[in-house]
């Protein structure tokens, strides 16, 4: 072992139980030895008492029944101590009631509040005076019974009154009335109650039997442990009773009284025979005791089976009009309705069947339900018969098929649920309707409403068939009509839907029987060759659908239209093949091939149509790489590939490093990617609004890091108009700068000047984009200002701080008077609307000299510093201020 054992803990109830069951135990030996039995008693009620306490206190369960059980133990026991002390005191005297006497009847009190508690009483009086006249009649019946088989013989001896005898028979009356009056509570206990009722039932039968027995001997003036051995174990047997339970948890649903059912007429019975057979054999004579409570319980049965026959005589009357209820319901609906008995024979169909079977209704009453079922729909239709008569709670729905008059099936959706004893009840709804619905909602899901061909959705399922199969030569051919957009506008929509429907049956008679004709979209048609000999008589078949497309003119109205077509070709080559066996689910194969034949004839088009072109892959070449790259960057994504360099801006008049603009790196497969190559492709997939907010958070938290370490630094970075659309775009910018701790004052916003003038002319909501980012306190710069030169009229309108002049106008610099003007235009403008101008792309000395000498505030280019690192930023840059050529360091 490698760790020492804890301790095993005794469970909650071992300590009340072992100490119950111990004093049992030394109760027993005492009794046999002689002992006084009142201290042991008085001992029993008080263990009794403790353990049902200490379970109420700490153990969850039905607390309120403890504690009265408990009252009632700790009253027994006091009991028991005062008739220990009163045998002390009065030696030799025996009272028929004494002070000992009233704390038993506050005890029998006691215990039967702790059946009444748990319990939710009934109301109605009537309820009370049935469950008080079963009560009596079982008491009467047991009180007869003890009376001729015990105290009879020990009245008639005893010479005493009937009323002095009455008293000293008490304490068994009285639990006689318990043990009758608390049966109802007993059988109508919740389940979380009901071990804790058995219980104490029992034990109160055991206290009974021991109050009977030691009465008897009293009586007889003899002595006897039998009835102490009773009246100990009933107290023990209840003060075990938390224990032995469940242990339920607090709560739950309380009990109700519950009738003690044909218990009253059996114990009535039982003792009518057996006084008869006393008096018959003569053997004892019948007391007029007997014939008083005899006869009064006797009325009172007759009573009581008065009742229940009026109660049986309302039930009948509520079963005929639920059922009378139940037949108009039946009758008023359109369904099937049945009643089957146990072995499934119809023994009621309600009126509405017969327009939907054609059964008359004497034909199917007294027939078994299975002559009327599909063969494989007969098994399932026994066994949801037999579940129903097994007592299912739920009702059983089933999809079976009825046999009509004229023999052919008829689908249905039938419901089983038990009605009766013996009795299903099944209701059939016709769902050929719903059939009939679904197969022309199937045709109108994989076929086209015009022209009556498959669709598309059929023809993308048929090609991924058709290459699971592996077939030799598989191939697409694409149809489009040259010119039918002309038709359409011309001659109007109605002329262009009969052209596509003549269309369609040239094609299809044109078409082998064993290939698939589908109308792709608008004026396209696909065809599916599914086996063919070869590649050239696939070409042929292209060729020949050519042919009959463009043949004849087609008729509309009294007009001819003269009409040709382009046609792509695209075969399911090995490596099509095998992409469609190891992707078969995501269904790669068969888009590939698609989208080869579609490829094939916009190639048709582009070369003026009228011709065949068959699928080449120079055709695709482009779409294969941006769609890889796309994939490449979702994982690089994913993966955290990118890396962000920063390029400084200077003051061009000092000399000093005023911000850096975050650039994005990608190095794949260890080469760097164009960034204009990698951002298109984000810009057309959509990552570029997950990859923009990862460059936003890196920028901003290294630019936190400077500022925080002194140097006040300032961020640029790029967006484009689709993150800026972005839903969250605002939010995004706000949780960066919140992560981060960067001041929004010291992060730059780029965007594209077209992209802030149709902000601007976009309306309400767009208006309202930019005001977010304003009041969020960061900048906004117009990038690559000048390429629009439209947008000069808009620059007062803009809500930005900072104006980026394209390097094409830093370029033009060198020579190119016009742009010099402009570029003297847009810094003299933005100068005097206070804006910050930054002049992008400078490469020359000259160039930095001649913005310098316009006025231009800030530069950025290969000339004054490339995108670097920003650990290169560290070690380069931050150390001063960077000499600028023909700038006086300050």
């Amino acid at each position: 072992m490698t760790g020492e054992e804890s301790p095993r803990r005794l469970p909650a109830q071992a300590l009340p139980l072992t100490i119950v069951v111990a004093f049992g135990a030394l109760y027993a030996i005492g009794a046999l030895l002689g002992w006084t039995s009142d201290w042991f008693a008085a001992g029993a009620g008080a263990a009794a008492c403790g353990s049902l306490l200490y379970a109420a206190w700490h153990k969850p369960g039905d607390t309120g029944s403890w504690r009265w059980f408990g009252a009632a133990a700790g009253l027994w026991g006091v009991s028991g101590v005062v008739r220990a002390v009163s045998r002390l005191v009065l030696p030799g005297q025996v009272m028929s009631l004494s002070l000992a006497d009233l704390f038993g009847v506050a005890a029998i009190v006691a215990f039967a509040a702790g059946f009444i508690v748990p319990t939710r009483l009934p109301r109605s009086p009537r309820q009370w005076l049935r469950y008080g006249a079963d009560s009596y009649v079982c008491g009467v019946a047991l009180f007869v019974l003890g009376w001729d088989a015990i105290f009879g013989n020990l009245f008639r001896l005893s010479g005493e009154a009937p009323v002095q005898f009455l008293l000293e028979l008490v304490f068994p009356l009285l639990d006689i009335v318990l043990v009758c009056a608390l049966l109802p509570f007993v059988l109508g206990a919740a389940r979380r109650q009901r071990p804790t009722a058995v219980i104490a039932y029992l034990a109160l039968l055991a206290l009974t039997a021991g109050d009977v027995v030691n009465t008897a001997v009293r009586l007889e003036s003899g002595t006897s442990v039998i009835g102490d051995v009773f009246r100990f174990g009933g107290l023990l047997l209840l003060g075990a009773a938390p224990w032995i339970g469940t242990g339920s948890r607090r709560g739950g649903v309380r009990g109700r009284m519950v009738g003690p059912g044909i218990a009253p007429a059996l114990l009535a019975g039982a003792a009518a025979m057996f006084v008869a057979g006393h008096t018959l054999t003569g053997s004892r004579p019948v007391e007029p005791v007997v014939l008083i409570v005899a006869g009064t319980a006797l009325l009172v049965l007759i009573a009581r089976l008065t009742d229940l026959l009026r109660e049986n005589d309302r039930l009948k009357s509520e079963i005929r009009a639920g059922e009378e209820h139940f037949r108009a319901l039946a009758e008023s609906v359109e369904d099937l309705v049945l009643i089957c008995d146990e072995p499934g024979t119809v023994q009621y169909v309600n009126a509405g069947q017969q327009w939907n079977t054609g059964h008359a209704l004497p034909d199917l009453l007294g027939r078994p339900l299975t002559e009327l079922l599909h063969s494989e729909d007969v098994a399932e239709v026994v066994a949801a018969l037999n579940r129903c008569d097994e007592g299912a709670r739920e009702p059983l729905r089933l999809a079976c098929r009825l046999r009509t008059e004229d023999g052919t099936w008829l689908p249905t959706e039938s419901t089983f649920s038990r009605y009766a004893p013996g009795r299903v009840l099944i209701t059939v709804r016709d769902l050929s309707e719903e059939a009939a619905l679904k197969r022309q909602v199937d045709h109108l899901t994989f076929h086209d409403g015009l022209t009556g061909l498959p669709n598309r959705a059929y023809l993308e399922e048929r090609t991924r068939q058709v290459l699971a199969r592996r077939s030799p030569v598989s191939a697409v051919i694409f149809v489009d009509l040259d010119g039918f957009t002309a038709v359409n506008d011309s001659a109007g929509h109605a002329a262009g839907d009969q052209v596509l429907a003549q269309a369609a049956r040239r094609l299809r008679a044109a078409v082998p029987a064993d290939d698939t004709v589908a109308r792709w979209g608008g004026d396209e048609f696909a065809v599916l060759v599914e086996t063919a000999s070869d590649a050239q008589s696939v070409v042929d078949l292209a060729e020949r659908l050519l042919r009959v497309l463009s043949a004849e003119p087609y008729r509309v109205g009294e007009r001819g239209i003269a009409l040709t077509a382009g046609v792509g070709v695209a075969f399911a080559d090995d490596d099509l093949a095998s992409t469609t066996e190891a992707h078969s689910l995501d269904e790669t194969g068969s888009a590939s091939l698609i989208r080869n034949g579609d490829l094939a004839m916009t190639r048709a088009k582009e070369l003026g149509g009228g011709r065949v072109e068959v699928f080449a892959t120079q055709m695709h070449a482009a779409v294969v790489r941006r769609m890889e790259l796309s994939s490449d960057l979702q994982r690089a994504l994913a993966e955290e590939e990118f890396e962000v360099v920063f390029q400084p801006v200077f003051d061009l008049a000092d000399g000093r490093v005023t911000g850096v603009e975050a650039l994005a790196r990608w190095r794949r497969d260890g080469d760097l990617v164009p960034p204009q190559d990698f951002l298109d492709a984000a810009e057309e997939s959509g990552l570029i609004v997950p990859l923009g907010a990862w460059i936003l958070r890196e920028a901003c938290g290294r630019a936190a890091r400077w500022r925080a370490e002194g140097w006040e630094i300032g961020l640029s970075v790029n967006f484009t108009a689709r993150q800026i659309a972005a839903p969250k775009f605002a939010a995004t910018v706000a949780a960066a700068l919140t992560e981060t701790g960067l001041p929004p004052h010291a992060l730059t916003l780029e965007v594209k000047e077209e992209v802030l003038v149709e902000q601007i002319q976009g309306g309400e909501q767009n208006d309202e984009r930019l005001a977010v980012l304003r009041e969020l306190g960061v900048r906004l710069a117009i990038d690559d200002f000048g390429t629009g030169y439209a947008s000069l009229a808009f620059l007062g309108q803009l809500p930005v701080d900072v104006i980026k002049i394209d390097p094409s106008f830093t370029a033009g610099l060198d020579g190119d008077e016009t742009r010099t003007l402009l570029t003297r235009t847009i810094i003299s403008l933005g100068s005097d609307l206070g804006l910050t101008v930054v002049a992008e792309g400078i490469e020359s000395a000259a160039q930095q000299e001649a913005l310098r000498g316009m006025g231009c505030h800030r530069g950025q280019g290969f000339h004054l510093a490339r995108p670097m690192s920003a650990a290169r930023i560290d070690a380069e840059i931050r150390p001063g201020v960077v000499p600028l050529p023909g700038v006086q360091a300050g």
